[in-house]
């Protein structure tokens, strides 16, 4: 008998084929080989049923026949892929062997499972698990198959999110909709992510504009000039601040302290799919679905890049030789002139910043693969560029600057500079040729960053020579008082909610902490995406410009559910320990077990809550989605 290998799409199929079977025969809905017969998915060709194949009465939405919870959940074929999945049927009936060739991660394996499951195939499985498509990788993966019992317990994290998601979706948003009589959507993660839309609006409308002042100073000291910003409290009288100005101006001063240290820059981590969607939305515009649809053609169809569903940024040992190979290759394309002052040997296995094994469980960082595509479309292109440049840079020495920090003192007032001297671009040479780019992730300014706006530092960046002599005298050669205003937070980019969604809307800038959240955030890397275009096409959300603003009826939602005291329903936080629940679950450390009978309890809950609310007005669903100009005060 020969093997059945079942890939997810048709280009994964054909792709395996020509690796393994290259003489095999194209059937149309498969390939057949002397040893193998390939066939495909096409995305879910199986999907939980609609509740009214439990009990015809739930065909009607009836608030009295809430809460749904089934003893066993039925499988249902999609009706548009039905002839496919009887063509996986008839094929297994002539094989002694399963692979499982689906996407290497959690949705991958629920896939192949509810094919399993539903059409009850018995014969022993394989599992290929690998990170991208080109043919070495492809034959490399079936030398060294995996036992299909390995990944029993993704298949069930897989299984408990599927579930999960349906009882609170069915539940809630039948509960919610019967009772305020409008169609309202409520699900696991979607809810929540709209909270997060909810919550920044209310602050950005609670916000009040002010003026503050600041003071400017430029001081010489024979060729040197430098720009120094006056230290106290905030001003917020123009007079006061233009006297300031006038009191230093054409004074002379003193310099009170002077500290001068090197410091370097290292490239930016690798791409994982959050980042590289955040950085296309921030860069080209793109929103999620459309940089993971590019990204998934970059792999699939164009074989260039690894599999980019991951939530790493970091390789393994293994990665080294590979990603020292993509770089040769690279030297043949256009790249060649940023290959040629590359150097391999800032690639090794002791470099934390690329090589952490630790910190990659499913999958690696997004890699260019030693495949070099042609032919790739323009949004294609801008993408893998992105990544190739990003790869590039870790085979660079890091930027190096001197950071000058200079105290002034002038008529008994106090100025402070920094002075950021660039003495090597190191890394930064690969985006020389581009716009600046930002050295810091962009955020909306909370209470924390407006209070820091107090304390604010003028720093210049120089690549001219820099030279002082604390001993000697300044002259403030000129000042000004400049009328600035506080800013409100800044409303979500499709880039920003991203970030906010990886940390479970935790406003963390810290790196670390930041990656040690991945396994509670909302969502993963591979739905965050089709959770955001689920907001936008329910009517919650709307687009303006590249900002997402929340629409009436997406705000009302909220309201409503947090005023029926199912508040946990829109905590991104305690969302987020759903989240790290499954990916527990994912590595067999928790039980699928408990976890559905709290998602059970946490639906008839919601039913209950909504029973005793107050239907809503009609109107409160309608209206424009706001602007986010600040109020002046």
């Amino acid at each position: 008998m020969k093997t059945l290998v079942i890939a997810e799409k048709p280009d994964m199929g054909r792709n395996i084929a020509a690796a393994i079977e290259p003489k095999a025969k194209n059937q149309r809905t498969h390939i057949e080989g002397e040893q193998y017969i390939i066939t495909w998915a096409i995305g879910h060709l199986i999907g939980l049923a609609e509740p009214d194949a439990y009990d015809e009465k739930y065909k009607k939405w009836n608030f009295n026949d809430l809460p749904i919870i089934p003893e066993r959940f039925k499988l249902v074929p999609n009706p548009r892929t039905k002839d496919q999945l009887k063509v996986i049927a008839e094929l297994a009936k002539r094989s002694g062997l399963l692979i499982n060739a689906c996407d290497a991660g959690r949705e991958g394996q629920h896939i192949f499972s509810l094919i399993q499951r539903h059409l009850k195939l018995s014969q022993p499985v394989k599992r290929l698990w690998i990170s991208d498509l080109t043919p070495e990788t492809i034959r490399k993966g079936f030398a060294e198959l995996r036992e299909g019992a390995e990944f029993e317990p993704l298949t069930r994290a897989a299984r408990a999110r599927s579930e999960a998601d349906w009882l609170i979706g069915m539940n809630g948003s039948r509960a919610f909709t019967t009772k305020h009589r409008e169609l309202l959507s409520v699900g696991r993660v979607q809810t929540p992510v709209l909270a997060l839309l909810y919550d920044r609006q209310k602050e950005i409308e609670a916000f009040t504009s002010s003026k503050y002042y600041e003071v400017e100073a430029w001081f010489t000291q024979g060729e040197t000039k430098y720009r120094g910003l006056w230290q106290g409290d905030k001003l917020t009288d123009g007079e006061k601040a233009a006297a300031l100005a006038a009191k230093v101006k054409g004074k002379t001063g003193r310099i009170e302290s002077y500290d001068v240290k090197d410091t370097k820059e290292y490239p930016f981590k690798l791409y994982d799919l959050t980042l590289l969607q955040r950085e296309a939305n921030a860069k080209f515009g793109f929103s999620a679905k459309k940089t993971l649809d590019l990204a998934q053609a970059l792999y699939e169809k164009h074989k260039a890049i690894s599999y980019p569903r991951t939530n790493s940024n970091y390789v393994t040992e293994q990665n080294i030789p590979e990603m020292h190979r993509a770089l040769d290759q690279l030297g043949k394309t256009g790249y060649a002139p940023l290959v040629q002052q590359a150097d391999k040997k800032l690639v090794h296995k002791n470099n934390k910043a690329v090589c952490n094994p630790a910190r990659v469980e499913d999958h690696h960082a997004i890699l260019p693969t030693h495949k070099m595509p042609s032919g790739l479309a323009p949004d294609e292109q801008k993408l893998y560029d992105l990544i190739v440049r990003r790869f590039l840079s870790h085979f660079y020495p890091a930027a190096m600057y001197k950071l000058h920090t200079i105290v002034t003192l002038a008529e008994g007032e106090r100025f402070k500079s920094t002075v950021k001297q660039l003495l090597s671009l190191g890394w930064k040479v690969i985006y020389a040729d581009q716009k600046k780019e930002k050295e810091k992730p962009s955020r909306g300014k909370g209470k924390a960053d407006r209070e820091q706006e107090e304390d604010a530092v003028a720093e210049e960046e120089t690549d001219a020579p820099f030279t002082l002599d604390a001993a000697q005298a300044v002259l403030c050669k000129d000042s000004a008082a400049k009328e600035k205003e506080t800013q409100p937070p800044k409303a979500y980019t499709e880039g920003t909610l991203l970030k906010a969604m990886e940390s479970a809307g935790k406003q963390i800038e810290d790196e670390e902490l930041r990656d040690a959240m991945k396994d509670s955030g909302l969502g993963t890397p591979a739905t965050r995406a089709s959770v955001i275009e689920r907001l936008k096409q329910v009517g919650y959300v709307v687009m303006q410009g590249k900002r997402i603003a929340i629409t009436p009826k997406g705000r009302t939602a909220v309201e409503l559910i947090r005023g029926a005291g199912v508040e946990l329903l829109t905590s991104p936080e305690m969302t987020g320990q759903w989240e790290r629940r499954l990916n527990e679950i994912a590595r067999g450390a928790a039980s699928d077990e408990t976890f559905m009978k709290n998602v059970e309890r946490f639906a008839a809950l919601i039913v209950e809550k909504v029973r005793g609310q107050k239907p809503a007005a009609k109107q409160a669903f309608e209206g424009d989605a706001p602007s986010n100009a600040p109020r002046q005060r």
